[in-house]
């Protein structure tokens, strides 16, 4: 739906033009459960819109987190103080954006081993450019 300038905080988004709330209902364990989303957005949009965003945002969350686990295990982390799990969650998401974006066609875990093993490597994927 459109922002109304009467909503409380509104002068705090700048360019503010949408809020929507998607109710998400689940089956997990033979249990149904909900959750309630809630967005903003600078962009005006009908629902189809809206609902298309949603599900590409959720698409893409769901496939960095599974390239997270099968390509640097984050499911089996040992980790358990809260900071450091938190930077190294960072860092794997800082490293797989950088590995997504070389240009090589090798997969993330092939590039990612091969920085490990090549430092001329490891510079091209660090600054986005090819030595």
């Amino acid at each position: 739906m459109p922002a109304q300038d009467t909503l409380p905080g509104f002068s705090l988004w700048k360019g503010l033009l949408t809020i929507g709330v998607v109710v998400h209902a689940c089956l997990r364990n033979g249990k149904e459960t909900h959750e309630v989303r809630y967005y903003i957005s600078s962009l005006a949009m009908g629902v189809k819109r809206f609902a298309h965003a949603v599900r590409g945002h959720w698409g893409i969350e769901n496939t960095c987190h599974w390239c997270l686990d099968v390509t640097y295990r984050e499911d089996e982390s040992r980790i358990r103080d809260v900071h450091m799990r938190e930077n190294f969650a960072w860092l794997n998401r800082f490293t797989l954006s950088l590995l997504k974006q070389h240009p090589g066609r090798d997969s993330v875990a092939m590039k990612r081993r091969s920085c490990g093993w090549n430092e001329n490597f490891l510079l091209e994927v660090l600054t986005g450019a090819t030595l």
